[in-house]
Order: structure tokens, then C-alpha cells, then sequence
């Protein structure tokens, strides 16, 4: 994704299409049952645009196990996703946007934001690596940054981290947790873990929290604590 990248062709429900099968394809095939419930449309609905993104060459569709994106779709939906994060950087860091409605604001953005203006917002940034969220922002080559980090249900008790990753994506859990401190950047030491579970304790900005084990595992942490580890671009 340099310069003289092609102008952008897709339609939106083309593009949002595309970032939904990256999400859920990450692991394995995605499914069009997975991909309805992800954009909230009929399954019928997805199994025909999965049919005209097939013919475009953007997807490669394996009956019975679902649908991955091809080398050209896996280019196209990082240029939509580093759209929609940088634009949530920009409008979390300049316009006082909170995490938990950046996001719906950057869904309506991305579209309509051209790609000369989306580079604009980033060098005004500084060149972010990562969105309000702490999920990782492409490049503007399309490289992503591989971390790995450990889920707060997993720390070791006693083990201070820093908080780095928030993968939840309701607003109202990712108001809660910003109200609890629970943000990327957060330091943060786990020192209860209920069996069979259960709930976990976690002490952060000098107060304890209790979480339930679910939303316990959609918070990435980092055990170095130190000034971060030099992630590796792919």
C-alpha cells in the first residue's frame, strides 16, 4: 500500500465484508453463519456477496468450511482496517473521543475517508502502532505488528503487567472498563483467581477490581512492564 497504490473500487458493504472474514479468519475459516452475526445481516444475504467477492478473487470459498481472504483480498482489508484505526487514533487523541464510542464513529468514517486523507491523520499522530483499543494498526505498506501478550485471566498471581490490549467490543463493557481504569497503558497485578471459572481480583491505580473470567480474558497484558517489546512487522 504505497504511493502508487490503485484507487479504492469496492463498495462499503464490500469493504466491511472483508474486514469482518479478516477478523474471523484469523484462526480458521469463517463461516457465513459467523459472518452474518458479525454484520447482522440474513445468511442468505452473505452467502451471495461471498459469491461476488469469490468471482473478484478476494476470497477463496471451501464448501463446508467457509471462506479465507486471498493474498488480494487479505491487501484490501488492511487498507479498510488501517482506515478504521487510524481514524479512531485521531479522533480518540484530538477530538477527546472515549474508547467506548470511538469505534461506532470510525465504522461511519472509514468509508468515506480517502486514503491521502487517512495518511494525513497519521503523520499528524506521529505515526501510531496501535489504535485506542491497543489493537495494531497496518502500515502503510500493509504490515501488521505480531505480538503476543497473556490474558489477565492467565497472569500468574502477584505478577505485575501492563495492560496493552482491550478486545472487547460492546461500548457498554468497554465503558465499564475504562471507568474501572482497565485502558491500555495500565499497570496492573492479578491477585485473585476463584476456581472453577470464577472470578478474578485484579489491582490497578492502587484499587482492586473484580472481574468474571470472560471479560477477564478480553484484556491483553504484557509481562515485561517494561517500555515495550520491539514487535515484529509481517
Amino acid at each position: 500500500m504505497t504511493a502508487n497504490r490503485p484507487a479504492r473500487s469496492l463498495t462499503v458493504s464490500a469493504e466491511d465484508y472483508l474486514k469482518a472474514i479478516y477478523t474471523l479468519s484469523a484462526d480458521a475459516p469463517a463461516s457465513t453463519t459467523e459472518i452474518a452475526q458479525r454484520l447482522d445481516l440474513a445468511p442468505a444475504s452473505v452467502t451471495g456477496m461471498i459469491r461476488r467477492l469469490s468471482s473478484q478473487k478476494l476470497l477463496d470459498h471451501q464448501p463446508y468450511r467457509g471462506v479465507v481472504l486471498t493474498p488480494a483480498g487479505r491487501r484490501m482489508a488492511l487498507r479498510v482496517l488501517r482506515r478504521h484505526r487510524v481514524i479512531e487514533a485521531y479522533l480518540a487523541k484530538f477530538l477527546g473521543y472515549r474508547m467506548d464510542d470511538v469505534h461506532a464513529e470510525a465504522d461511519r468514517l472509514e468509508h468515506a475517508a480517502s486514503d491521502a486523507l487517512v495518511e494525513r491523520m497519521a503523520a499528524a499522530l506521529g505515526h501510531p502502532r496501535v489504535d485506542p483499543h491497543g489493537d495494531p494498526i497496518p502500515d502503510a505498506d500493509g504490515r501488521l505488528d505480531k505480538v503476543t501478550y497473556t490474558a489477565l485471566a492467565d497472569l500468574p498471581l502477584g505478577q505485575d503487567a501492563q495492560l496493552r490490549r482491550v478486545t472487547a467490543t460492546e461500548p457498554e463493557r468497554l465503558r465499564y472498563l475504562a471507568e474501572a481504569g482497565l485502558v491500555p497503558g495500565a499497570r496492573v497485578c492479578l491477585v485473585d483467581r476463584q476456581p472453577f471459572d470464577g472470578p478474578v481480583t485484579v489491582r490497578v491505580a492502587g484499587a482492586e477490581r473484580t472481574l468474571g473470567r470472560e471479560m477477564a480474558r478480553l484484556l491483553l497484558c504484557d509481562l515485561t512492564v517494561g517500555p515495550g517489546r520491539a514487535a515484529r512487522r509481517q
